[in-house]
């Protein structure tokens, strides 16, 4: 018996292979049925001709619901009109199990029904192919990073302070202690980078907002690289090359899961660096050019802006230097210009917001203290962030790239919950 998967078939046309499958869906043609397989690996259709399988195999497939699983056995065909290239011309199953009463059919579900059988949703045909392109941008990321000789560390989940000084927390007990659950590994992959030079991590991260935008999750995953020695002209130079080389990365390697979710590659074909920059200053110049009589420099954008900005360009674009104010208490002022900082948001193409923030971090004791107390910064479990300027500080850069919103943008997706396999919502930790 040649056992293989339907991603590998087309090592064996003209052969007889043998596949564990699930029953998609099915149809029949007086002596025809016609299977639409899958085994995780792809979808296949196999074709069960009456008059050349025995008459036991022709009953049980008649009797096949949606979601069986069986072993089918069958001929590999060359069939340039499927999806996948190929067909399977079966010569017999082995029934494993009959699926009774699926609850997700063919017809049309409302969202919190399929959310509420996410654990069975995730076998469509347009789930698997947006899980595919998220794993694709992960295993890319791999290649990437380590290609450019970063180091993977991985920070803590449960901490006993904030990243960013945000009360938004996920709040647990520590035996004795308060702690909280990551926002941010960033602040301990600073003292990697000290360590190792170039470092990044990919792990999840917690946000308690209460935000119901399709942008939001409150579990979600998160890329975050720091490079000592590096500064903030640096770190953008990388940020794009890495976008760039997920985008390309995809569309090499998924090209039938973008088919499957009917993604218009040509608008990520585009995607190539350099990307273009704009300022805070120009970006508000630009937003009140639009009619955004609302807003005034100091004032953080929201989605609307940042949608607005974007669309004023093809590419990615980077928005920088946003004023001090509104920024982390870590972000290196601009020299000459202490009202603004060394940073940059990376707002991706077609409304899909901020994927990417990054700064130059400071790298003066002095400066980060007054920081520290200006952002009431007492608690003592910040202290070893500052002992990373006392003992060999140097310029030092890092960002975060958000995976869901990444694979959003990238899927041409409307909401984010279909980016995570078990998505975490305002109202949803089920399944």
């Amino acid at each position: 018996m040649l056992k293989t998967t339907i991603s590998k078939v087309s090592q064996y046309v003209d052969q007889e292979v043998t596949i564990g499958v699930w029953l998609a869906n099915k149809r029949s043609s007086g002596k025809i049925q016609f299977l639409q397989l899958r085994d995780g690996t792809g979808f296949i259709q196999g074709v069960l001709v009456k008059k050349e399988v025995s008459e036991e195999a022709w009953e049980a497939a008649k009797h096949l619901t949606q979601e069986s699983s069986l072993y089918v056995k069958g001929l590999v065909r060359k069939d340039d009109r499927a999806p996948s290239g190929f067909e399977l011309t079966v010569t017999d199953i082995d029934i494993i199990q009959y699926a009774i009463d699926y609850p997700i059919t063919p017809k049309e579900h409302g969202t919190e029904f399929l959310m509420d059988h996410r654990h069975l949703w995730l076998r469509s045909s347009r789930q698997h192919a947006i899980l595919r392109i998220r794993n694709e941008i992960i295993r890319a990321t791999y290649e990437f990073f380590n290609h450019h000789d970063f180091i993977k560390i991985d920070p803590p989940i449960l901490t006993g302070s904030s990243a960013e000084g945000s009360t938004d927390l996920f709040h647990t007990e520590y035996f004795d202690r308060d702690a909280y659950l990551s926002q941010s590994g960033q602040l301990y992959m600073e003292a990697a980078a000290m360590a190792f030079g170039k470092v990044f991590s990919f792990g999840p991260t917690f946000r308690a907002e209460k935000s119901k935008t399709r942008r939001h999750l409150i579990e979600f995953w998160m890329i975050e690289p720091e490079m000592a020695f590096t500064d903030h002209e640096e770190s953008l130079v990388i940020q794009e090359n890495y976008v760039s080389f997920l985008i390309q990365s995809v569309l090499k390697n998924c090209p039938t899961d973008l088919k499957t979710i009917d993604r218009d590659i040509s608008k990520l074909e585009k995607i190539k660096a350099p990307f273009p920059r704009i300022t805070y200053d120009d970006a508000i110049k630009l937003l009140k050019d639009k009619g955004f009589d609302d807003i005034e420099w100091g004032e953080d954008f929201g989605a609307p802006h940042e949608t607005a900005i974007a669309e004023s360009f093809d590419l990615p674009v980077f928005v920088t230097n946003y004023p001090t104010a509104i920024k982390a208490f870590y972000m290196k002022p601009q020299p000459g210009r202490e009202e603004v900082v060394l940073c940059a948001d990376l707002l991706a193409p077609e409304g899909y917001g901020e994927i990417i923030g990054g700064s130059q971090r400071i790298d003066d004791l002095e400066l980060l203290k007054k920081r520290y107390e200006e952002h009431n910064l007492t608690d003592p479990a910040y202290k070893w962030y500052l002992e990373l300027r006392q003992y060999g500080s140097v310029p030092h850069s890092g960002f975060g790239l958000g995976l869901e919103r990444t694979v959003a943008w990238v899927c041409g997706i409307e909401h984010i919950r279909e980016t995570s396999p078990f998505p975490r919502l305002l109202n949803r930790i089920y399944p």
